[in-house]
């Protein structure tokens, strides 16, 4: 249909058909004689034709020419898709269809790849770090014992300051440094000079000297800061002490080395044990990572170990005698590192300091150790005696 069709005079029967033939009635029965014969004389315009002519019916503007309504009366094809390849079609929504249609569901994802458990530190840096310091220890150990002695002093010292650094930073607890870490020193040297008594000795003198030195700053915290210098002098310096102790005996290098195997050995075989197989929290509220499991692998690595040590390497020692120390030292060394975790939670920190990469600080690395030295100087003392 184009636009001339509009304005063009209405051909034979195209509007209504009559019972007398096509065209036959007002207008169109005019229109068909004269179809039949020969042109009619006047004009080409007729008044009386005009008031008979059906009008031509109005189209609103907004009514397409093609594609519309008015095309199904008279079956015109209906129009779709685009007029040229370049267009492309853009979709109506259906009159029907609501306003806000329901998002269609998310097409299934592939499920991700499972993750590897993780260590949560910088193993390689660990590993380094830790075979760094088992040289020195070992080399110092077996070479000159005053060497070794002086490398305790000085681990004894940077876990003071890493201590009372983090109680002043966390808590404002000021305790006294200076006679910490002079302190300090002097038990590790006066327990390998004097024996236990000169330990004591040298942690009473300390504590003395933490009372008498926070005398010096105004009184405001003064019971709180000195009670935390003396828990600092017995927590580090004076548990440290018992290495010393050991050092002493005939074969104090093998005791000492005994004692260091154990405790990396129990270490060891919770790491191993708990990020296989465990499951089972240990002490959540302490130690998330710590379970079950892990605490069950410290405990057979170590006994299994204090069987070899005992046996091979202290002078009279029996391989049961090793089980036993084993057994000990997983759970002291255990519950020092949840003692350390502890402290660490109410101070709201994940590591005492940042010297040893892969490890944290210092003190990160005496948390078990602390304490499994007075038990295995101990178990030592009763088995194979102090000599």
């Amino acid at each position: 249909m184009n636009d001339s069709s509009w304005g063009a005079p209405p051909q034979t029967g195209y509007w209504e058909p009559t019972d007398q033939g096509l065209g036959h009635g007002h207008g169109y029965g005019h229109v068909h004689g004269h179809a039949q014969g020969a042109a009619p004389a006047g004009p080409a315009y007729d008044a009386h034709d005009a008031q008979h002519t059906r009008p031509m019916p109005i189209v609103p503007d907004d009514v397409p020419a093609y594609g519309g309504d008015q095309d199904e009366d008279r079956g015109a094809a209906r129009l779709s898709g685009p007029l040229f390849r370049d267009e492309t079609p853009t979709a109506q929504p259906h009159p029907a269809a609501p306003q806000n249609p329901e998002p269609m569901p998310d097409a299934p994802q592939p499920a991700p790849a499972p993750q590897k458990k993780s260590a949560g530190r910088d193993l390689g840096a660990a590993i380094g770090v830790g075979i760094g310091l088992g040289v020195v220890i070992v080399a110092s150990l077996f070479i000159v014992k005053a060497v070794f002695v002086g490398v305790v002093a000085v681990a004894v010292v940077v876990g003071l300051w890493e201590l009372t650094s983090r109680l002043q930073e966390r808590k404002d607890i000021k305790a006294p440094l200076v006679p910490l870490a002079l302190g300090g020193a002097a038990m590790v040297v006066a327990g390998y000079a004097r024996g236990v008594e000169g330990a004591w000795v040298a942690m009473a003198l300390t504590a003395l000297a933490v009372l008498v030195w926070r005398m010096t700053e105004p009184p405001d915290g003064y019971l709180k800061d000195v009670t935390a210098g003396v828990f600092a002098a017995f927590y580090v310096p004076f548990l440290a002490t018992f290495v010393s102790l050991m050092l002493t005996a005939d074969d104090g290098p093998f005791r000492v080395l005994t004692y260091l195997l154990l405790a990396v050995v129990s270490d060891t075989g919770a790491y191993a044990v708990g990020w296989r197989f465990g499951k089972n929290k240990l002490a959540p509220r302490i130690s998330p990572g710590k379970t079950r499991e892990g605490l069950f692998g410290a405990v057979a690595f170590a006994m299994v170990a204090g069987a070899l040590c005992m046996q091979f390497l202290i002078d009279g020692g029996s391989w049961w005698q090793g089980l036993v120390l084993g057994f000990a030292v997983a759970v002291s060394a255990t519950l020092g590192d949840l003692g350390e975790s502890m402290i660490k939670r109410d101070l709201g920190i994940k590591d005492m300091g940042t010297l040893l990469p892969g490890h944290g600080g210092i003190m990160d690395r005496l948390d078990s150790l602390l304490p499994t030295a007075p038990v295995v100087w101990l178990l030592l003392v009763l088995f194979v005696g102090s000599a």
